[in-house]
């Protein structure tokens, strides 16, 4: 049994293939400039890191009491293949390995049962332990990273600008989330001699009383009136250094204030988290996450844009740095392959022409950006971007296109002059 002659269909049905190869162009036209671009394909994260903290547990400690308990109670979890897990003083971390063959759509349940189980034993481990927290997200690809640094700027006050510079990149459209690189925690210190304490007749212990009983948040309650209620509010929680400072210590029958009895501080947290620096100054960085299916190339002119911006409204000494550009990348990916289809149909032109005349050099030619149209409106139904993996697919299948495309033809060139 014969199957449907294609090529006398189309000798038969001319204006309609005409109509279909010029809508096909258009629609692949169309499709390769909405096409995402990125620099790999996305895929699903199959991993999760659950990280536990325990403030002064010794490394024993944290294995016995916190790791391998969390190991049980996520043993059996569907989907979960493997669990690698590390403990060391004050910290457990537990990296959940899903198998490699679980569906993309399992995968958010397979992370929703493995919260729930770290919800049901949260409130049976030791008091002061802090978590678990878990992180499926830790994969994330940063396209974009920028850094502030500032002449005569503390990180301290990096931070405040790093805060609301955040806040405004989310808002560039394409972005997931951005995040913040070498920020350290603030902490205030206060130093006190052991001396002149034990003269004054006060332990650590009482200023420790006195400032957990000022800095509080409480109700005050409200009071009717005729025609209103008003809502009281007690203050006194800590929002400055100085009130700090002002605290009242009230020690065998007297009045003493913290400020003259201690020093103190703001300062960073010690040991201090990992830090970033820019051409030799401490600096903080932005880590810019992408949408799944955004295109990079629009996303970094964007964040370039509003970096301007941000940048213009900044005070004297502060500037704003580029360290890492993934979207120049993407784009001189993207041109290479467009300068490799250039010249892929120029030099099919010059052959055939040369070769096989021009008319049917032309049909040669053609069909190049015919298919290559047609590549990228199927592309585009399928939600394959433009990226490292699908460029190298199409610049392979370039050279596999023009050598059939010329068979093809030629062939008929016989065919025809055989009758």
């Amino acid at each position: 049994m014969k199957g449907p002659n294609l090529s006398a269909w189309a000798l038969t049905h001319q204006q309609m293939v005409l109509y279909l190869m010029l809508v096909l162009t258009v629609a692949g036209v169309l499709s390769y400039f909405s096409l995402g671009r990125a620099e790999d394909p996305d895929f699903t994260f199959k991993v999760m890191a659950v990280r536990t903290l325990w403030p002064g547990a010794d490394a024993q400690e944290v294995e016995h009491e916190l790791t391998e308990r969390l190991e049980k109670k996520l043993q059996g979890t569907p989907w979960v293949e493997t669990l690698r897990s590390a403990s060391k003083p004050g910290e457990s971390m537990i990296f959940v390995v899903l198998k490699d063959y679980t569906p993309k759509t399992e995968v958010p349940e397979a992370w929703r049962q493995v919260r729930k189980k770290l919800d049901d034993i949260r409130h049976t481990l030791p008091s002061g332990v802090q978590g678990p927290f878990p992180n499926e997200e830790f994969g994330d690809v940063q396209i974009h990273i920028f850094a502030l640094t500032g002449d005569g700027f503390d990180l301290a006050a990096l931070r405040r600008y790093a805060d609301q510079i955040a806040i405004d990149l989310k808002r560039v459209p394409d972005v997931k989330s951005v995040e913040l690189i070498g920020v350290q925690d603030e902490k205030i210190y206060l130093e006190a001699s052991p001396v002149r304490l034990a003269s004054l007749g006060i332990t650590p212990a009482q200023i420790g009383l006195a400032l957990q009983q000022q800095n509080v948040v409480m109700p005050g309650g409200f009071v009717e009136t005729a025609s209103d209620r008003v809502w009281l509010r007690v203050t006194g929680s800590f929002d400055s250094v100085e009130r700090i400072r002002d605290t009242d210590l009230w020690v065998n029958g007297k009045h003493l204030r913290l400020g003259d009895i201690v020093r103190v501080t703001r300062g960073l947290s010690d040991p201090p988290s990992p830090r970033m620096r820019v051409g030799g100054q401490p600096a903080i960085g932005f880590g810019v996450v992408m949408d799944k299916g955004g295109n990079v190339i629009h996303l970094g002119e964007n964040l370039d844009a509003a970096m301007k911006t941000i940048a213009a409204n900044l005070p004297v000494g502060v500037d704003v740095h580029v360290v890492a550009d993934q979207p120049e990348v993407v784009k001189q990916s993207v041109t290479l392959f467009q300068t490799s289809l250039f010249e892929a149909i120029m030099i099919v032109l010059a052959v055939s022409f040369l070769s096989l005349g021009w008319r049917t050099g032309t049909v040669v030619a053609l069909s190049i950006p015919l298919v290559l149209a047609i590549t990228f409106f199927v592309m585009k139904i399928f939600g394959i971007d433009l990226q490292r993996i699908s460029l190298g697919a199409l610049v392979i299948a370039l050279g596999l296109l023009v050598d059939d495309a010329i068979i093809a033809v030629e062939m008929m060139v016989v065919k025809m002059e055989q009758g």
